[in-house]
């Protein structure tokens, strides 16, 4: 009797799972729509103004250089801190001798966008580190391997490896443009 039951038991189990991996009904698949670019804000402290500049012949094009001014009209953006414009994974954090970057980080923000700040004075972040908008990635320096600078931020949106045209809090930097924006990062 016992014999029996067991075997009850087996076929009632194999019955089950056969009723369990029949075919069933499977939906078509959906288009996936492309992530939106980030909400990029600048990276710098809340409502600090600066000096944006996409120039004939930078490299790479539809790159910004980014500078403030004191009250006076006097460059005054060495060693001022440098946040994360949008949240994400830091992919590169060195310096380079071969790019004139000098001290760089590439942050990855997801579905092909990064950010690059070059020209850095120093790097707070590594390779693998998670970072929020707003933290703290560096600082504003001049350095570079293969040109002689003054002290500035060189900054680059990419998207799918291409540098695109910067969008910062709604402001769009298209080539040839020079515009003071004043930073909403970090403002609460």
């Amino acid at each position: 009797m016992q014999r029996r039951f067991r075997r009850l038991l087996a076929a009632v189990a194999t019955a089950g799972a056969v009723a369990m991996t029949a075919p069933t009904a499977v939906a078509a698949p959906q288009a996936v729509e492309p992530l939106a670019r980030p909400a990029f804000k600048l990276p710098f402290d809340c409502n600090q103004t600066w000096r944006g500049s996409n120039w004939d012949g930078h490299s790479p094009a539809h790159s910004i250089d980014w500078n403030h001014y004191d009250a006076n009209g006097t460059p005054d953006d060495f060693q001022r801190r440098v946040f994360a414009s949008a949240g994400g994974t830091v992919l590169s954090s060195h310096y380079s001798t071969t790019t004139g970057y000098g001290h760089t980080i590439v942050i990855g923000h997801g579905d092909g966008w990064q950010t690059r700040y070059a020209h850095l004075y120093d790097r707070e972040v590594q390779v693998g580190d998670k970072v929020t908008v707003g933290q703290l990635i560096g600082r504003v320096g001049a350095s570079s391997a293969t040109y002689e600078l003054s002290p500035h931020l060189h900054y680059e949106q990419i998207h799918n490896g291409a540098v695109v045209v910067a969008t910062l809090q709604g402001l769009s930097y298209p080539d040839f443009t020079v515009r003071y924006q004043k930073s909403s990062n970090r403002c609460g």
